[in-house]
């Protein structure tokens, strides 16, 4: 019986790409380094899949966490023929975008109507990330009285989809594996890494993407799928 809901948090319950996109063209039209009537949006998709490449370094270990945020900033810039002479330039125009990124925060809309239908759950939190980076997100968006536990991989020292920190976040709400249930919007990394620790694994897939879905892994693992939080009560029910 699932007694424990854990989340994601980026692009599950917080508009991470959102306010990743809307924070770093204000930070750019701040700079003076582009025509006021740029494109943008393509500006804003490059800083997207620079997130993507340089983090996902990070995951595989091939960058500390400072040294992914320096290699994004200077990949941004390069085009623009800035280079910055020091690591701690890059951290800094790194920390200026994160003011405009904070600013952009939003939830999911139906992010608080999900946690609101789920009181008969003990509800937390597996985010690949630094405490101190995601535990303001919660606050400032007020969520966290939802949770009773926030495990981030840079206090347990693994990243998801490592099953070990999936059997970590068990073991603190006491339940077994297959006591718990974890949604996430990606399918690797949250769904199949929670599988496979033997969580139930749901993914949240918003844009309807099929890839992946037909791997004998997944069909094999029980993995659900829903499109929207609002369908989450009705998953979890199913699942009881």
């Amino acid at each position: 019986m699932i007694s424990v809901v854990l989340f994601d948090l980026d692009d599950t319950l917080f508009a991470h790409r959102r306010a990743v996109e809307d924070g770093v063209v204000a930070h750019l039209r701040s700079t003076g380094l582009v025509d006021p009537d740029a494109d943008f949006a393509a500006e804003a998709a490059r800083w997207s899949a620079l997130e993507e490449h340089h983090y996902t370094r990070y995951l595989h270990g091939e960058l500390d966490y400072l040294g992914q945020r320096r290699a994004r900033a200077a990949d941004f810039l390069r085009p623009y023929g800035v280079e910055f002479d020091s690591d701690a330039a890059a951290e800094d125009w790194f920390e200026t975008y994160l003011r405009e990124y904070r600013a952009a925060w939003t939830l999911h809309h139906d992010a608080l109507p999900a946690l609101r239908t789920l009181s008969q759950f003990r509800l937390g939190i597996i985010t690949n990330g630094v405490t101190h980076f995601q535990q303001p997100k919660l606050e400032a968006l007020g969520i966290s009285s939802f949770f009773e536990h926030v495990i981030t991989s840079g206090d347990f020292g693994a990243v998801k989809p490592d099953p070990s920190i999936f059997l970590h976040a068990c073991s603190v709400f006491g339940v077994e594996p297959s006591q718990a249930a974890y949604v996430g919007d990606r399918l690797n990394t949250d769904a199949v890494g929670a599988s496979r620790a033997g969580l139930l694994g749901i993914w949240l897939n918003r844009a309807g993407d099929r890839a992946g879905l037909e791997t004998a892994e997944v069909a094999n693992a029980g993995i659900q799928t829903i499109s929207t939080l609002a369908d989450l009560s009705a998953c979890l029910a199913g699942a009881i």
